[in-house]
């Protein structure tokens, strides 16, 4: 059973968090909510919770934690300035601890796999499971793996046990946000919204867009399908700057699973080959360009996921 503990002991602030020496020392019993929040951290797993995801949760104020409150913001009726005012801190306040302990099953250890370095060794496995105990964890808590090390100093992640507590963001569900009822990618700003029938929006992500500007749609889409656990045709024709791929000379298909390269997954455009899908590397979601589909963390890929229907219209802007 999770133990509930506390970010009081973080600072409180501005842009960065100077983390105690031990896990330990985060644990209160002594809180009483509900309340403002009063750190980053807090404010980045609130914004979780309801569905405004700022990339992995870190602690630290940064462009994607500032965009996912101001679309927060925007979604209260406040001025979105990105930062954490009075009527901010009123409007988003906490029910529960920013943090929890935490493990994994032994089921879940059991699953980990190393991944095959080459596209071949890929399609030779029969799922693409996560590698590490360390990158489970991130993903399923929404985590900066750095973060997750910093906050957990004395944890071996290398030899974690189904009976090691370490502490996590209190994120692993993301509850109903509501009906979708259009969504809308902005390529400058790379962000994806979904929004309501009233116009509301009801979630927000970070997104990667592709990096030639002739792949990126631009105007009125629709979801086709939407599909968990896809697996990926690998065509060696869209990886010409690979090596394997210009000798292999024929197509590969991809087992499913988290470190599949359309992650957990696939929600198709009706634009042959388009989509919008998750990824294995979280912390490259918004920095790094795709091949020309739409890429979110493989959390947000889920929470998407539960949100669209087939016929969901989907407004690509510049």
């Amino acid at each position: 059973m999770a133990l509930v503990i506390c970010a009081a002991e973080l600072a409180s602030s501005s842009d960065a968090v100077e983390f105690p020496p031990a896990a330990a020392a985060l644990i209160s019993q002594d809180e009483a909510f509900p309340r403002p929040p009063s750190t980053w951290l807090e404010v980045q797993v609130e914004l979780t919770r309801r569905g405004f995801s700022g990339g992995p949760i870190d602690g630290v104020r940064g462009p994607q934690s500032t965009a996912a409150l101001q679309a927060f913001q925007r979604r209260a009726g406040i001025a979105d300035s990105g930062e954490l005012d009075p009527a901010t801190r009123a409007a988003l306040g906490l029910d529960a601890p920013a943090l929890v302990h935490a493990s994994l099953a032994a089921e879940d250890l059991a699953e980990l796999r190393p991944l095959p370095a080459t596209w071949l060794g890929k399609s030779e496995q029969s799922v693409l499971a996560h590698e590490t105990a360390l990158e489970l964890a991130a993903e399923r808590f929404r985590a900066g793996v750095t973060f997750l090390r910093r906050i957990n100093p004395e944890v071996d992640w290398d030899a974690l046990t189904p009976e090691t507590l370490f502490v996590a963001p209190a994120v692993e569900f993301v509850g109903r946000l509501g009906q979708a009822a259009s969504i809308e990618i902005r390529l400058e700003a790379r962000v994806l919204e979904v929004f309501d029938g009233g116009g509301r929006v009801i979630a927000h992500f970070p997104v990667s867009i592709a990096r030639k500007a002739e792949k990126r749609p631009v105007g009125e889409l629709r979801v086709t399908v939407a599909i968990a656990a896809p697996d990926y045709t690998f065509d060696p024709a869209v990886f010409t700057e690979s090596q394997e791929a210009r000798e292999l000379g024929r197509k590969l298909i991809i087992p499913p699973g988290p470190n599949n390269p359309v992650g957990v997954a696939w929600i198709g455009l009706d634009r042959p080959g388009y989509g919008i899908h998750g990824t294995p590397d979280p912390a490259k979601v918004g920095h790094t360009e795709s091949h020309g589909c739409f890429r979110l963390a493989n959390w947000d890929a889920q929470t998407l996921l539960s949100l669209v229907w087939v016929g969901l219209p989907v407004r690509v802007e510049p």
